[in-house]
Parts: C-alpha cells; sequence; structure tokens
C-alpha cells in the first residue's frame, strides 16, 4: 500500500500508457487486491503529461489488435 510513496511514474505521451493496465494486472493478478485497493495504488503513482497536439502522432493500436496481443490488457482497459 506504500507503494505510491516509493514510485512515481510520469508518462509522457500516449505510447507509455499501457504501464497502467500492466501495474492494475500486476497487483490483481499476480498479488491478489481487488480493484478498489489496485486502483488506489495505480492512480497515486502514474502522472501523464501529453505534449503532442497533432492528431496524426498521437500513438493508436485497434481493439482488435489488442484483445489479440494482450487480453487481459484490454479486460482492465474495458473495465
Amino acid at each position: 500500500n506504500d507503494f505510491p510513496e516509493k514510485v512515481a511514474v510520469q508518462l509522457n505521451d500516449t505510447h507509455p500508457t499501457l504501464g497502467i493496465s500492466e501495474l492494475m494486472r500486476q497487483l490483481m493478478d499476480l498479488e491478489g487486491m481487488a480493484w478498489d485497493e489496485a486502483w488506489k495504488i495505480v492512480y497515486n503513482t502514474f502522472g501523464y503529461t501529453n505534449h503532442t497536439v497533432m492528431p496524426e502522432a498521437l500513438e493508436k493500436w485497434s481493439v482488435p489488435l489488442m484483445s489479440h496481443l494482450l487480453p487481459r490488457h484490454i479486460q482492465i482497459i474495458f473495465e
């Protein structure tokens, strides 16, 4: 529960944002935490900055691709 006091992750732009669902996955699936407990830790761990204003520079992955490559992550994202 003191993870956010020891770790801070700053996400810049869109590509590293999978880190949010990955930490949720680890906390819930590997550490056995409930959603609310895991989300509180994730919420207090990550910061986000987007310096990109041009739509063509924003990274996008299709839902079918994400579902194929990272099915658990897509479950967490949609939840």
